[in-house]
């Protein structure tokens, strides 16, 4: 913005406004009240809100409520915005009044001076833009639909494009056999299309608990206006608001059961955050997984080789780190904090309306975009192309002692931690410290001993638990 200003006016007197700024006095008030963070509401938020106006000015037109010309300036300048065209004109800070009447007078200032030029007179911020309308009813619901849409057309694609890479790699490397383990301690073995069957059921369980969540968070608080009781707000302006904000959104919204918990209440927000919380931890255990299984590549387990991406040190020449399961934990950590803001902005709920509006919007979009883009980036750049170091995994897997539980219905518990014992003091593989110590057969230690049948389950053997 240029140092050039003209001088609005509201209901609290005179200020400067930069010449420039679409906004208005109300919005200037904010600027200058919230100097704190620097972080401005989330553009994917603002883009609702100017469709919770277009919505609006379309159902107070319908109602008879606006003339045509002017609904019309509204609708198209509120479209404007949503489409990210005047983004440098929504500079608030996200820490600012509670209940976001800051950011909804930025959108109704904005949105007004854009039909006023398109009208050719005056377009007024709350009698026209704002009409039927609370920030304590838009506000909630411009948190609703912004995450609505973010979910749908964000991350669950996202994830069902990691549940694909996730079910090709299964198919692809899905018959090695591997050392199981359990407390980071050898046990017995599973296959990798077994272990990673269990990481694409998570991302499957995390997209059904999201789409669980959608019949709340696509029920809408616009229509409650002040405190839930629908004043200044024609009888139909719910109804007539959800229909057509589904005709531009093409996802089905519907008036809140009952405003009160709408407007009062945060619950959906902290119940889908909750959600977001647990796809956090999914991932951070693929992660951590994929960490271990590539540590190394001498002196770690060396299971995989993850797709070298860059240089690992600024010292060590050759050294390369897990970097996208590096940044896949601290995204986790990100949401998990998330998470705890969100729900303790939920319990700021006093009487009729929730007082910690912008921060939860905040939080929840965010969790939402890093979910997303570290999705894609964990399925393309670390799962898609990580190789399968064969024989390191033959190796242990030959010298696991572990593998002697198989022989416990055959020979007992206490004949095989000796087994054990003597097989991981010597370093030998268990088929030889087994033949020695039983009388079984080779030919029966071979077949009890089989890696891969072992992965099946059942018990292979019959005889009592002596031996």
């Amino acid at each position: 913005m240029t140092r050039s200003f003209r001088t609005e006016r509201d209901s609290m007197g005179e200020l400067k406004v930069p010449a420039e700024a679409l906004w208005g006095a109300q919005t200037q008030r904010a600027i200058e009240n919230f100097p704190i963070s620097g972080v401005s509401m989330p553009r994917e938020f603002i883009a609702a809100l100017a469709l919770v106006k277009q919505a609006a000015a379309r159902a107070n037109r319908g109602l008879k409520l606006l003339d045509a010309p002017l609904a019309q300036a509204i609708d198209s300048a509120a479209g404007e915005v949503a489409a990210g065209a005047h983004n440098a004109h929504f500079p608030l800070d996200v820490y600012q009044t509670g209940s976001g009447t800051s950011t909804n007078m930025n959108a109704n200032e904005v949105i007004a001076a854009l039909a006023s030029r398109r009208l050719g007179k005056p377009v007024h911020p709350n009698d026209h833009v704002n009409m039927g309308q609370s920030s304590n009813d838009s506000i909630p619901t411009a948190i609703h639909v912004s995450a609505a849409l973010a979910v749908r057309r964000e991350l669950l694609p996202a994830l069902e494009h990691l549940r694909e890479v996730l079910a090709r790699k299964e198919s692809e490397i899905g018959y090695v056999v591997k050392t199981g383990r359990t407390h980071l301690m050898d046990a017995m073995p599973v296959t990798f299309g077994q272990e990673l069957s269990g990481w694409r059921t998570q991302i499957e369980h995390g997209m059904a608990r999201l789409r669980a969540v959608e019949p709340r968070l696509l029920a809408l608080a616009q229509g409650g206006t002040a405190v839930g009781t629908g004043i200044n707000t024609h009888a139909d302006f719910g109804r007539r608001f959800c229909e057509e904000l589904s005709a531009l959104t093409g996802v089905t919204f519907v008036p809140a059961e009952n405003y009160f918990e709408a407007l009062s209440a945060q619950d959906t927000a902290v119940e889908l955050s909750g959600q977001l919380k647990v796809l956090a931890v999914s991932l951070v255990k693929m992660a951590n997984d994929l960490r271990w299984m590539n540590s190394g590549p001498l002196a770690g387990i060396g299971e995989i080789s993850l797709t070298a991406l860059q240089p690992g040190s600024s010292i060590m020449p050759g050294k390369v780190n897990p970097v996208i399961p590096e940044a896949t934990m601290m995204v986790g950590a990100q949401v998990i904090g998330n998470d705890t803001t969100i729900t303790l902005a939920g319990q700021s709920g006093n009487f009729q309306l929730n007082v910690m509006l912008p921060v939860i919007a905040h939080n929840l979009l965010e969790s939402i975009r890093l979910l997303t883009n570290v999705s894609r980036a964990l399925a393309d750049s670390a799962i898609a192309g990580f190789r399968v170091n064969s024989e390191r995994i033959a190796e242990a897997l030959d010298r696991n002692p572990i593998l002697v539980t198989a022989l416990n219905p055959v020979i007992g518990y206490e004949k095989g931690a000796a087994i054990a014992k003597k097989a991981y003091a010597e370093g030998r593989p268990i088929r030889e410290v087994a033949a020695e110590m039983t009388d079984l057969p080779r030919e029966e230690l071979e077949r009890l001993l089989d890696p891969e049948d072992l992965t099946k389950g059942g018990i292979k053997g019959g005889g009592g638990g002596g031996g």
